[in-house]
């Protein structure tokens, strides 16, 4: 079906002045032979939009969009567009999918960097041979009380967060079903409406100042010198839009893994009719503490999903060099864009894993940080402590401010977490996300000297000291030296 809107001609070509996006879409291929279907033009201006503000993240092949059964549009012409516009864009803004370097060489995914862009690019997409972006702070459940999930949620996507870090075992997925629901239908408003209305003025203001710094730090960083425009617009196409700006990680347990990849697959479209998403845009095997036939196939299932669509992205959680071996050795010398997106660790200036993550930037593998509320308690390193709180005060930040600097400038991604039970936990959502840290003013940057002073914090203090338990549980901790990276 066609059609001809004189209105939406209109609006394709003001667009088109402001972003190469619109201008794509208007002289692109999409127009070669036929005219464009409504709702095609509609996804394809909400997405252009999106793209302008500097806030979508990537737009999914036929791939990685939802499952083929659940899709009804054209999506041959909907990605001619896309690949058309991310091909023609001479603008500085983040394109959605480029091709990885694919002749035996490997795309770095860790650069230490002063001001790092909110966005790291990462290996994704059908057979892993494209690159999506991830946000490098996000927001994790980890220890978060079922009843103050939905909550958390609704204030991190306020002051700008899209990047989510969820998991069987941190029994969050029913309760965020409702706030991503209200989110992708409504935008913020919707929020508002159902979750924010009773906040105090002080804290909305809050979180929406740190949001704005959120996006005009990214545009510094990016180097996109355009306006923004209007927001998504509303519907289905609107949905699409806020869909593709979200980042949505979930991790699948030990007991999920399995040596039957049905089981496994089964588990993973659980978990995305849980959250209500329609897809994932990365799935991790939470820990390696299983056996050998177990991770290899659960990972080969979760590359099967990949190419079919319903995740963008595969990663690991606490691989040593050990596990990550297997999987060299399972995709193979000519496959590399099969190894893991991302493996996310147990790091802090502690314990920074530096043979881990020497072997990861050597084959393009990103590294995540995980949250560090345990490094302030009384199984922390309570000297190594005193010497970064310090620090902090000299800075005029938090502690956790400090950590998540630290690991931007180090190249990692970093997931914080707090909670919503009191005033300072709620504020702290909005401190630790990327627009918390980049708008406490230019005193805020680590100098080479402080990076220095953390990284001389380094004992190698490792998690059976720390009393983490976030993938294993206590009878897998043999004593204080041990760690889930040590596993060969």
């Amino acid at each position: 079906m066609t059609f001809s809107c004189p209105k939406l001609h209109i609006i394709l070509l003001s667009l088109t002045a402001a972003c190469p996006f619109a201008a794509a879409l208007s002289h692109g291929p999409i127009n070669g032979n036929r005219q464009l279907s409504r709702r095609d033009a509609l996804i394809s201006a909400a997405s252009s939009t999106a793209a302008l503000s500097g806030l979508i993240l990537s737009s999914p092949t036929n791939a990685n969009a939802a499952p083929p059964e659940a899709e009804s549009v054209d999506l041959a012409a909907f990605n001619a567009a896309r690949v058309s516009s991310a091909s023609s864009s001479s603008s500085g803004a983040p394109r959605s999918s480029s091709p990885m370097i694919g002749s035996g060489k490997v795309r770095r995914s860790i650069i230490p960097n002063i001001d790092p862009s909110p966005l790291l690019p990462i290996r994704g997409g059908r057979n892993g041979k494209s690159t999506i972006q991830i946000p490098r702070v996000g927001y994790s459940l980890y220890k978060t009380k079922p009843e103050q999930d939905a909550r958390c949620v609704s204030l991190a996507l306020r002051c700008g967060i899209r990047h989510f870090d969820v998991a069987t075992l941190y029994n969050s997925n029913l309760e965020v079903n409702m706030p991503f629901k209200q989110y992708l239908d409504g935008g913020l408003p919707a929020l508002q409406r159902s979750y924010h209305k009773d906040e105090s003025s002080e804290l909305l203001e809050y979180l929406d100042a740190t949001s704005a710094a959120a996006g005009k730090h990214a545009i510094q960083t990016i180097g996109f010198k355009s306006k923004s425009i209007a927001p998504p617009i509303d519907g289905s196409a609107g949905r699409r839009a806020r869909r593709e700006q979200l980042f949505i990680s979930h991790k699948l347990s030990n007991v999920e893994q399995s040596s039957s990849m049905l089981t496994v697959k089964r588990s993973v479209k659980n978990a995305i009719a849980e959250l209500g998403v329609g897809y994932l845009d990365m799935v991790s095997i939470h820990s390696p503490l299983t056996d050998k036939a177990r991770r290899v196939a659960t990972y080969q299932a979760l590359l099967e999903l990949r190419d079919a669509g319903f995740v963008r992205s595969v990663g690991v959680c606490n691989y040593g060099i050990g596990p990550l071996k297997e999987i060299q050795e399972l995709v193979g010398e000519d496959h590399l864009y099969n190894l893991p997106a991302v493996n996310q660790l147990e790091m802090s200036p502690f314990n920074s894993h530096p043979d881990v993550v020497r072997y990861c930037d050597a084959n393009g593998i990103a590294v995540g940080c995980s949250a560090w509320s345990k490094l302030s308690g009384v199984d922390g390193p309570s000297e190594g402590w005193t010497v970064l709180a310090d620090l902090a005060k000299v800075k005029g930040v938090t502690k956790a401010q400090l950590l998540v600097r630290w690991s931007l400038q180090k190249g990692f991604v970093c997931l914080p977490r707090s909670g919503s039970s009191s005033k300072v936990e709620r504020m702290a959502i909005a401190e630790n996300s990327y627009g918390g840290v980049n708008s406490v003013g230019a005193s805020f940057v680590l100098t080479q000297e402080d990076m220095k002073i953390l990284d001389g914090l380094d004992s190698g203090y490792k998690a059976g000291r720390l009393g983490r338990r976030d993938g294993w549980d206590d009878e897998d901790v043999a004593g204080p030296e041990w760690d889930p990276t040590d596993i060969v």
